[in-house]
């Protein structure tokens, strides 16, 4: 498992991957939305199989250090971690904002969710998920999945503002 706690790294490569477009069995199913939690609004992929950069684009209701998206992570189908990305400051005012992550173990046939979390709410239920060589596409998951990732380490040591 590898991690960032990068303060404002923010990766601008070559993309493989970019979400625009919602798939229909998506747009047929209702995606809970809780305004009170971190989503995940839009990935970039780039690099090489077994090395990927995320480009994650989160939108979060940030109040400054007392709330704000913590972390956005990379799990599997069986609720493993295998990437977290730390953040360490709010962005209040930086909404939506795009954070970057590197590198990312996995094949481009592996199966990926890519959620959000809030210091304060925990895991939001806006993810995106999928394969490399397929795409990765706006989806949902219970906000209780896996939530005993939470407590793992990388843990943000503090919040910058």
């Amino acid at each position: 498992m590898h991690y960032s706690t990068c303060l404002d790294f923010v990766f601008w490569g070559s993309t493989t991957t970019k979400n625009t477009e919602l798939p229909v069995e998506l747009e047929e199913k209702e995606i809970p939305n809780k305004v009170d939690q971190a989503a995940v609004t839009d990935i970039v992929v780039s690099g090489d199989e077994g090395a990927y950069s995320f480009n994650v684009e989160l939108t979060s209701p940030d109040k400054g250090c007392e709330q704000y998206a913590n972390w956005w992570e990379g799990i599997n189908t069986d609720g493993k971690l295998i990437y977290r990305r730390v953040l360490r400051r709010s962005h209040v005012i930086e909404q939506s904002f795009v954070r970057s992550g590197a590198p990312i173990e996995i094949s481009a046939d592996e199966f990926i969710y890519v959620r959000g979390h809030m210091n304060t709410n925990g895991y939001g239920t806006i993810v995106y998920a999928g394969t490399i060589d397929v795409g990765l596409k706006r989806d949902w998951l219970e906000e209780d999945f896996a939530k005993e990732l939470a407590v793992d380490i990388p843990q943000p040591s503090a919040c910058a503002f």
